[in-house]
C-alpha cells in the first residue's frame, strides 16, 4: 500500500500517521518526503498482511483529524514491484542558476533529458538570492563517457539560450568530497584589473589597454603582453602599490564564498597573473591559506618597469594549483579552480572542478561550469551549499544577514 499525505506542514503529522500504522502492525518498506514552501508531501509505502481496506479507513480517519488529505494505492494500483529491488542511485547532478529560472528554461533542460534518456528523480530548491538555484538528480540510462559528453554538450547549449547557468557532475562520494579551491583575482575574486588601475596612476591607460588588446587577438602570449604593460609603469613610486590596494573592490559575495568554504575545510587561496605587493592584503583580510602572484621590482622607492623573478602564466597557474594540492596532500580530483580568462584554462582543466566566472568564451568552452551572474557565492551554490545553509552559519556566528 503505498499512502501520500499532502497539505500544510505543521508538527505532528508524521507522528498521527505512523501511530495508525502501528496500530495496524504493516511493516514499512520505504518513506519519503518534502517541504516545498510550507506544504508537506510524505509518502510511505508499507507491507500488508491482511485487510488493506481496514487500514486505509484507519488512516483517513487519522490524517483527517490533522486536516491532512491522503491519497491511498493498493497494490497493483501502485503500478510497480513495491518489492523490487531499489533502483540504482543517480547517475549525475545538475546544478541549475538563474535570474529567475524560468518555466520556459527548464522545460527545454527537462526535454532535453528525456530526450538522451535520462530521468530526473530529485529536484530542491538550494538558493532564492542572489540568484535562484535548483538542484537536480538524474539517471542516465546509457551512462557511458559518451553519454557524459553528450550530456554535457547538450546541456550547455540549452542554458546558453535559456539564459541559464548549469554546472554537471558524476552523482556520488566524490561530488562531495571537494577540499581545495584556487581563484584568479583580477576580475574573479575582486572587481577590475589592478594593472589598469596602476596604468591610470602612471596615465598610460590607453596604451595598457592596446597591449591588452593585442594579446586577446593572439598577437601576444601572456608573458609578453605583462612585460609591456609592466614597462609603461616604469618610474611611478612604490606607495602607489598600497594606494591600489586600498581601491581594491571584492566581487560580491567574496567574503561570503571565502567565509563558508573555511568553515566546511576547504583550503583556500589564489594564483593570479597580477602582483604580489597588492594581493597580500587579501590574503590577511579574507583569511586565505596561500597566494602565488608577480613581484614587481622595486629600486631606489619607484618602479623599475620589470617583473623581478619568474612570471606567474597559463602553465604556472596550473602547476601552481598541483604544487599546493600536493602539499596539502589533496588529489587534483577534489580541487577547484575559478576564474575568467584564456590565462585560466590550463587550471581550470587541471582541477577536478573548472569553474569559469563571467568568463571569455575560451574558458567556458572548457569549463565544467560556467557562471554569468556576477555573485561569487553563486560558486557555492555549484558545490551543493544551499543558501538556507550559509545563512543559518552566518547567523550562529553573528555575522549580518546578506540580502537586503
Amino acid at each position: 500500500m503505498l499512502i501520500t499525505t499532502t497539505g500544510p506542514d505543521k508538527p505532528g503529522v508524521s507522528s498521527v500517521l505512523f501511530s495508525a500504522l502501528t496500530s495496524q502492525g504493516v511493516e514499512v518498506i520505504d518513506i519519503e518526503q518534502v517541504v516545498i514552501r510550507g506544504q508537506l508531501v510524505l509518502g510511505v509505502l508499507v507491507a500488508v498482511e491482511s485487510d488493506p481496506e481496514g487500514l486505509q479507513e484507519v488512516v483517513e480517519q487519522a490524517m483527517a483529524s490533522v486536516s491532512m488529505h491522503v491519497d491511498v494505492r493498493i497494490g497493483d494500483a501502485i503500478g510497480s514491484d513495491p518489492f523490487a529491488p531499489a533502483q540504482p542511485g543517480s547517475t549525475h547532478v545538475l546544478v541549475l542558476l538563474g535570474a529567475p529560472v524560468t518555466a520556459r528554461a527548464f522545460t527545454q533542460i527537462a526535454r532535453k533529458l528525456a530526450a538522451v534518456g535520462a530521468n530526473i528523480d530529485t529536484i530542491r530548491s538550494i538558493a532564492d538570492y542572489p540568484v535562484t538555484g535548483l538542484e537536480v538528480y538524474v539517471s542516465v540510462a546509457d551512462d557511458t563517457p559518451e553519454a557524459d559528453s553528450e550530456l554535457r554538450s547538450m546541456l550547455a547549449d540549452v542554458a546558453s539560450r535559456g539564459g541559464l547557468d548549469v554546472s554537471i557532475e558524476r552523482a556520488g562520494l566524490a561530488r562531495r568530497a571537494k577540499r581545495l579551491v584556487v581563484f584568479d583575482v583580477d576580475s574573479t575574486l575582486i572587481q577590475g584589473e589592478v594593472i589598469e588601475m596602476l596604468a591610470a596612476h602612471a596615465g598610460v591607460e590607453p596604451q595598457v589597454a592596446e597591449i591588452t588588446e593585442a594579446a586577446m587577438r593572439g598577437e601576444l602570449n601572456f608573458n609578453q603582453s605583462l612585460e609591456q604593460r609592466v614597462a609603461l609603469l616604469e618610474g611611478l613610486p612604490e606607495t602607489v602599490l598600497d594606494e591600489v590596494a586600498d581601491q581594491i573592490e571584492l566581487t560580491p559575495g567574496a567574503r561570503t564564498t571565502i567565509r563558508t568554504l573555511k568553515r566546511l575545510g576547504f583550503r583556500c587561496g589564489v594564483v593570479s597573473g597580477g602582483f604580489t605587493r597588492i594581493i597580500e592584503r587579501l590574503v590577511t583580510d579574507l583569511g586565505l591559506d596561500f597566494a602565488v602572484a608577480n613581484n614587481l621590482e622595486v629600486s631606489g622607492g619607484r618602479l623599475t618597469g620589470k617583473v623581478e623573478g619568474g612570471i606567474v602564466d597559463r602553465a604556472g597557474k596550473a602547476e601552481t594549483l598541483k604544487r599546493y594540492a600536493a602539499g596539502y596532500g589533496i588529489p587534483i580530483a577534489q580541487c577547484v579552480a575559478v576564474g575568467d580568462g584564456a590565462n585560466d584554462i590550463d587550471m581550470l582543466t587541471t582541477a577536478g572542478m573548472g569553474i569559469a566566472f563571467n568568463a571569455k568564451p575560451a574558458l567556458r568552452e572548457v569549463a565544467d561550469a560556467s557562471l554569468s551572474y556576477p555573485y561569487l557565492d553563486a560558486v557555492l551554490f555549484m558545490l551543493g551549499v544551499t543558501r538556507a545553509e550559509i545563512e543559518a552559519a552566518d547567523e550562529a556566528d553573528g555575522f549580518p544577514l546578506a540580502r537586503p
